[in-house]
């Protein structure tokens, strides 16, 4: 079996051999803002291009706080219905590649008490030069964030993303948004960091399991392994508002919060309050809202650019 690091080696020769299907050639971004670094600074690791012109965000309607809060056109009959063959459930075959598949594996994990069990995709077994941990919401399971189908293809690209930088991406099924769940994602955060010292470690949260990504940050024990927090629909915690995460201004764990503006389960309004607070308590805090024009409830995970997201964390260090 062909191991993450090798096909990327040999992708050169299978592109000649044309081997690799349509779409799978990375296109540069256009218009979209790049961290840059001072003069003999050396350069932080950077996720490659993939698809970046089908899944970059289609047009900035507002920007503020330079460049932190953004308003991002969604027009549903375009980047749901015309992206999708088969609405909300198969996307068009373009926004694709299956390739990551040969990469990825049904695992479980156990530590006395606690299992967890999770599709786990790329470097798992050590080597990762970063690592991706998605968290479901109500009625979710470990199939979720491995779907490559659903949300516009957008799981799958972040699958892609993580096999081609040699980056490790779990997607496990929690049994609640508790403690028990807090316990398991816990595990998995120590399980990967220790097959991968040294790597940055991520967590993105959907819905209600932004409970579990506010539990990790909220931890001082668990908040020093993050390297970023990525909220897409869910929700936001008063109680950070008065912790030792904010007002860590040595190593500030980055945050983002993707919302849609027609969002039903959790108000948008809510979460730009939660922002504009942030920023006041702790002016320069890295934390970045992209609020999508009319989006649902999943719109954001259908919409987050990851690779924007994810280089914008990890040139922070």
């Amino acid at each position: 079996m062909i191991r993450p690091r090798q096909f990327l080696r040999l992708m050169p020769a299978l592109a000649a051999l044309a081997l690799i299907q349509p779409g799978w050639a990375a296109q540069p971004q256009r218009g979209m803002k790049q961290d840059r670094q001072p003069a003999g600074a050396s350069a932080p690791f950077q996720l490659a291009p993939y698809k970046d012109r089908l899944f970059g965000y289609p047009r900035i309607l507002l920007s503020r706080y330079g460049g932190d809060y953004l308003k991002v056109q969604y027009i549903k009959a375009r980047d749901l219905y015309q992206r999708d063959s088969v609405p909300m459930k198969r996307v068009q075959p373009q926004y694709l590649s299956l390739e990551t598949r040969r990469f990825e594996k049904d695992y479980t994990l156990r530590e006395g008490r606690t299992l967890v069990r999770f599709i786990g995709v790329g470097n798992i077994s050590g080597g990762a030069r970063l690592i991706v941990i998605f968290v479901h919401g109500q009625n979710g399971t470990r199939f979720l964030g491995a779907n490559d189908q659903m949300f516009g293809g957008n799981f799958n690209r972040i699958k892609n993303l993580m096999v081609r930088n040699e980056g490790a991406y779990a997607s496990p099924g929690l049994a609640d948004f508790r403690e028990k769940g807090a316990r398991q994602v816990a595990l998995l955060i120590d399980t990967l960091r220790e097959r991968s010292p040294g790597a940055p470690l991520f967590v993105a949260c959907g819905s209600m399991g932004g409970a579990i990504c506010w539990r990790l940050i909220n931890n001082p024990a668990t908040a020093r392994k993050l390297s970023g927090l990525l909220l897409m629909g869910s929700t936001h915690s008063n109680r950070f508002l008065k912790s030792r995460a904010l007002r860590n201004s040595t190593n500030p764990v980055p945050i983002y919060l993707g919302h849609g503006s027609d969002d039903k389960i959790f108000n948008w309004e809510r979460q730009a309050r939660f922002f504009k607070q942030v920023r006041k308590l702790a002016p320069g805090y890295p934390i970045r809202m992209v609020l999508f024009d009319s989006g649902s409830h999943g719109t954001p995970i259908r919409m987050t650019d990851w690779r924007d997201i994810l280089n914008w964390m990890l040139a922070r260090g």
